[in-house]
């Protein structure tokens, strides 16, 4: 039975490639890198993340157990990842996986939790797709799993903006619990690269340090805000590194802020999904830019300019993927457009990256993430 599910999953693996092709897997950098920089990014990057075909992987072990166990001190459990190389041939690889995550961790939240997966290095993984990877966070639907495609997306359209951000891997993953005989329905997922990994392929380190966002890199920040302000995000603050990671060239340097985690973003739609009370924000779809005040709106400038150089790609990343339903793709590009036209309407841009300014506002407002 074991047998039959993985060939299954390797066929429905090539249907979706042939119905999402198209989707770009990079675009537009931050800083205009050189062709040498490009070729030495492209040295470090691990097998698992240099592609967009979907992965059908299978998860087995006391699966229930580890989805139960969803406290604070979440212990790690033994899991085996399985799946089909490209010769159609079975690879296991043994792990260690753990709840994490605030809000989605919560059962009364969530059907499936997130997982981090912390892996042994040896020659065994080493021959597989997982070589080199030490640690990754699973990030499994919550409330259905399309919406897992639509913040998916949301990792890829910052793919597009800058490679300093994180890499991803959509997957269809089987659950087997190893005292159940029954075969789970298979659900989209995706795997979130390691930080550190991140970091060193843009040849720089993961810092943890409390600071101003005026105290990170301004244009990294600029950047990271505006994408923000595109898919409608809120729910980040870099005074308490909620859903923020900070980059550097070392720990004493000016660091750049990287956000992860979007589904409380408008675009996604998630059903539970709510904006902050303390923002005084009608629904999760309005957009609220949430940088800090700055006067000399110029800055603004060149980050409009690199958004409308990748504007095709961005919509190309939802006209082109049919993986994502009529309905929601129509109300995405609507919702694209809205972003695009106050963009190249100075009038208007320039009122929504004033508004931390507005004293009346609630540009000021810092929303305090949960301490881990």
């Amino acid at each position: 039975m074991s047998r039959l599910m993985m060939n299954y999953g390797m066929l429905m693996s090539i249907c979706l490639l042939l119905l999402c092709i198209g989707i770009p897997s990079s675009g537009n950098g931050q800083f205009n890198d050189s062709i040498k920089m490009d070729q030495q990014k492209k040295s470090l990057k691990t097998n698992l993340f240099e592609s967009d075909e979907i992965l059908s992987i299978n998860l087995l072990g006391n699966i229930n157990a580890l989805l139960k166990d969803r406290s604070n001190d979440a212990a790690y459990h033994p899991v085996s990842i399985s799946y089909n190389n490209a010769e159609n041939r079975e690879e296991v690889i043994f792990a260690n996986a753990k709840t994490r995550g605030h809000f989605r961790r919560l059962k009364e939240n969530c059907a499936y939790p997130p997982l981090t997966i912390k892996f042994s290095t040896n020659e065994l993984q080493n021959k597989t797709i997982f070589k080199g990877q030490h640690k990754l966070k699973l990030v499994m639907p919550c409330q259905g799993d399309e919406y897992i495609i639509n913040e998916w997306l949301v990792y890829k359209i910052y793919n597009l903006v800058t490679s300093r951000s994180f890499n991803t891997r959509l997957l269809r993953v089987t659950l087997f619990d190893e005292n159940s005989r029954q075969i789970q329905k298979p659900f989209y997922a995706f795997l979130l690269e390691d930080e550190d990994q991140m970091a060193l392929r843009n040849h720089l380190i993961s810092i943890e340090r409390k600071l101003q966002p005026q105290q990170t890199n301004t244009e990294a920040f600029l950047i990271m805000s505006v994408f923000e302000y595109l898919v409608a995000n809120t729910d980040w603050s870099v005074q308490y590194l909620q859903n923020i990671k900070l980059l550097a060239v070392d720990s004493n340097a000016l660091p750049v802020a990287v956000p992860y985690d979007f589904d409380h973003a408008g675009i996604v739609r998630a059903p539970y999904a709510q904006p902050f009370e303390a923002l005084r924000m009608r629904s999760i779809t309005e957009r609220r830019y949430r940088g800090y005040c700055i006067t000399d709106l110029k800055k603004f400038e060149p980050v409009i300019d690199l958004f409308n150089r990748i504007k095709t790609d961005i919509y190309n990343l939802y006209n082109q993927c049919a993986l994502l339903d009529d309905r929601y793709k129509k109300r995405t590009v609507k919702y694209l457009d809205e972003f695009y036209s106050t963009m190249n309407n100075p009038k208007d841009w320039q009122k929504a990256f004033s508004y931390p300014c507005d004293k009346n506002g609630t540009g000021n407002v810092v929303i305090k993430g949960l301490q881990e």
